[in-house]
């Protein structure tokens, strides 16, 4: 079809809210359009009202027939439901929105299940109950699951008729509470991050627009109560192929839907759940979303009334749907009492920018009234321009969300390097120096560059037979800057210390004294004792001195406000208990000891992964704010180790898990001939690095597990025969993690 063809046409685009904002705005930008009708619209959409719900099917209907409407456009499910789509085409009109029958993906969530099982499309485990009546059976299915459940209205709900209980309790006082409403849908919970693929229809071809996200919850990180959506972004990072999804989940029921005589002809909706088995489907919705369409539609660089003619006729295969080089995010603006009915907003903070990257959609009042959108070249910049928009423009009393798009930066990290860090380059740099530092040691030196500390033979050390003196110098890295944000200082400081510790730890090594070097753009005194006061926490936790340091104030060198830390730490070991020892073979156990956190490495991921997420924000399945589980100070293993340590031979190895991870970290104390075997899942997982492998769906697990520590912080070798021997001289959990293999000196991950 060419826009030659046809003749400008009067077009009526039924509904009210910021979805059919943006559908009006749309369609009234095309050549294709004559006159445009909105009903009931709302203040800010082109066009002329009509005063006229968009449930009312026949006072619709009738309006179109009188006012010779040539195509009608349907936003909301509401007007689906009630057959309005029946009503246009059997009065010789052209609509673009599906049948009631076809709808039913929509509006009866056991008939979406019921479809899905029958074409076999990935999904949770569920079950649909249509009475009070049937309640025993509903709490019967779900305790038999054994799993976390989803409870959903089976009918329409606005977005907001489904329910994440975080509890048993929650859960059933939630299933009892919805069967006073109706019918209720049952799903086994699914976990990973959601996206959106929405889909033109013709009844014979599906053709996909780009994949979008919303964010459903009320609160930041993904918490608190469903919405009708809060935010949304598009093209949003989807590690699959978006022609390959749509062929998977939108073809098969368009298919299905034909041959059982209600063909689909509209936009279709999957929800999708990105989950470590592959996607699987959440629902189906049968228009466009909202605030989905309000990102999807500004990218259409096609003519919208070309495409939903071409979808009314049969004609869509051979109609060009061209998408704009471009990145658009919404962040919705809602009364202060929403999701619950409350007084609308007063009049915007100022008169909305005219500008090409900023647009803003009405939506409805008391409710979700406005969505802001940006559109830029890169996701940062659409959502610099969004928040820009949003906090011009929005209402005293507004409620938004400051975190929109924040998952993103997980799906498009690949690798530690892609966050500014590269571990390969750090190794090559470690193995072109080796020779310098190397030329200045003396036989006293006992540890070669590359080890967790270095080693100096000092037998003029009374009370020791042959003392042995391990070094160890670090910083605490990019951490600091998250200290900074939140005034932790204190914080840096007790990891400078521990850190060190552990690495002379590895080493069999006590330790003796610790400096530190401060170093900051201004010198603030505050800042540096609470730095110091953390230091001195440490210190005296391990029975360490803290001797001294240096404070230095470098303006123009950091950049204001930021500031670092460093230190070196001195340890003394009987050389004849020097760590690792020979005797490391295969048949050897590993027991893992648990993390505080990341300790002090990955925090160049981290940030980058958390970018857009506020620090209050406590998104599950965190127990805390992720900035203070982000920040929990770096643990020192040395009081949980010194009673095993005394007892020379029972541990043959320690690993301090620092940067590189497992991978990288476990294999500085192996024999050339062995390899350490590892059991993913052998310990329990904080939640912090549930959430990263959750969130971090572009990283692999090698990428991960030699980034961060993932909850192990320490690994030990002992003697199988001894493993119950160690565990009980430790006072603490430690689990059994894996095992020393033969190989050349490298980590399995199994």
């Amino acid at each position: 079809m060419s826009r030659t063809s046809v003749t400008p046409l009067d077009i009526l685009v039924v509904g009210g809210g910021a979805r059919e904002h943006t559908l009006a705005w749309a369609v009234h930008r095309s050549s294709l359009c004559a006159k445009l009708f909105v009903a009931p619209g709302n203040d800010s959409t082109p066009g002329e009202r009509v005063d006229i719900a968009a449930h009312d099917v026949e006072a619709l209907t009738a309006f179109a027939v009188e006012r010779g409407i040539a195509l009608v456009v349907i936003g909301p499910e509401v007007a689906l439901a009630a057959g309005l789509a029946d009503n246009i085409a059997a009065a010789g009109i052209a609509v673009f929105g599906p049948s009631r029958a076809a709808a039913q993906l929509e509006w009866s969530k056991s008939f979406t299940r019921q479809v899905a099982s029958v074409l076999q499309l990935p999904s949770p485990a569920w079950a649909a109950f249509e009475s009070h009546a049937e309640l025993p059976a509903a709490l019967s299915w779900w305790r038999a699951l054994g799993d976390k459940i989803v409870v959903k209205q089976a009918g329409l709900a606005g977005g907001k008729g489904v329910v994440v209980p975080l509890d048993d309790e929650t859960c059933e006082a939630t299933i009892r509470s919805f069967f006073t409403t109706g019918p209720v849908v049952l799903e086994q919970r699914l976990r990973g991050p959601e996206c959106s693929l929405l889909a033109f229809c013709d009844g014979f071809t599906a053709r996909p627009l780009p994949f979008a996200q919303d964010h459903k919850r009320l609160g930041e990180g993904d918490t608190g109560p469903n919405t009708g959506g809060m935010g949304a972004f598009a093209p949003a990072p989807v590690p699959y192929d978006l022609n390959e999804l749509t062929a998977q989940f939108i073809q098969p029921v368009i298919d299905h839907m034909r041959a059982n005589g209600t063909p689909f002809v509209g936009m279709l909706y999957a929800g999708l759940m990105l989950t470590a088995d592959g996607p699987k489907l959440l629902e189906f919705n049968c228009r466009f979303g909202d605030p989905e369409a309000q990102v999807l539609i500004p990218l259409i660089e096609s003519d919208i009334v070309e495409i939903m003619l071409a979808c009314c006729n049969g004609q869509l295969a051979n109609t060009p749907i061209e998408i704009r080089d471009a990145t658009a995010l919404g962040v919705v603006i809602a009364a202060p009492s929403y999701p619950a009915t409350g007084p609308s907003l007063g009049a915007l903070r100022s008169e909305v920018p005219d500008t090409d990257h900023q647009l803003l959609f009405r939506g409805n009042a008391g409710g979700r009234e406005y969505t802001a959108v940006g559109i830029a070249q890169t996701l940062a910049h659409a959502r610099t321009a969004a928040y820009d928009l949003a906090a011009t423009v929005a209402p005293a009393g507004s409620r938004y969300r400051r975190d929109i798009g924040w998952r993103a930066h997980g799906a498009t990290l690949s690798s530690y390097a892609a966050a500014g860090v590269d571990i390969d380059e750090g190794t090559r740099a470690v193995d072109q120096l080796k020779d310098s530092v190397e030329k200045t040691h003396t036989s006293s030196v006992l540890g070669g560059i590359g080890a967790f500390g270095g080693t100096f033979d000092l037998s003029e050390i009374m009370g020791m037979k042959h003392p042995v003196l391990v070094a160890s110098t670090d910083g605490v890295g990019t951490k600091v800057e998250l200290a900074a944000r939140a005034g932790r200082y204190d914080v840096p400081g007790q990891d400078i210390v521990n850190h060190c510790i552990n690495d002379v730890l590895v080493q069999g090594a006590r330790p003796l004294f610790f400096l530190d070097y401060f170093a900051s753009s201004v010198i603030r005194a505050e800042q540096v004792a609470a730095v110091v006061n953390g230091m001195s926490i440490a210190c005296a936790a391990s029975g360490c001195v803290l001797l001294g340091g240096e404070t230095a104030e470098m303006p123009g060198v950091y950049m204001p406000g930021a500031f670092d830390v460093a230190g070196t730490l001195v340890g003394v070991v009987e050389r004849e208990r020097l760590l690792p020892l020979s005797t490391i073979a295969p048949g050897d156990v590993l027991l893992g000891m648990g993390s505080s956190g990341p300790h002090t490495n990955g925090y160049s991921l981290l940030r980058k992964l958390f970018d857009w997420l506020p620090l209050d924000a406590q998104p599950e399945p965190l127990d805390r704010p992720i900035g203070d589980a982000l920040l929990v100070p770096h643990r020192s293993y040395l009081n949980s180790l010194r009673a095993a340590l005394e007892d020379h031979g029972l541990i043959k190895g320690l690993a301090h898990i620092t940067g590189g991870g497992l991978i990288d970290n476990v294999p500085r104390i192996l024999p050339p001939n062995c390899d350490a075997a590892i059991t993913l899942g052998s310990w329990p997982m904080p939640p912090l690095f549930q959430l990263v492998s959750e969130v971090a769906t572009g990283l692999g697990t090698d990428e991960l597990y030699r980034t961060l520590n993932m909850g192990v912080g320490m690994v030990i070798v002992v003697d199988a025969a001894r493993v119950g021997e160690l565990q009980a001289a430790i006072p603490e959990p430690t689990y059994i993690i894996g095992s020393i293999v033969a190989g050349t000196k490298r980590v399995q991950l199994g």
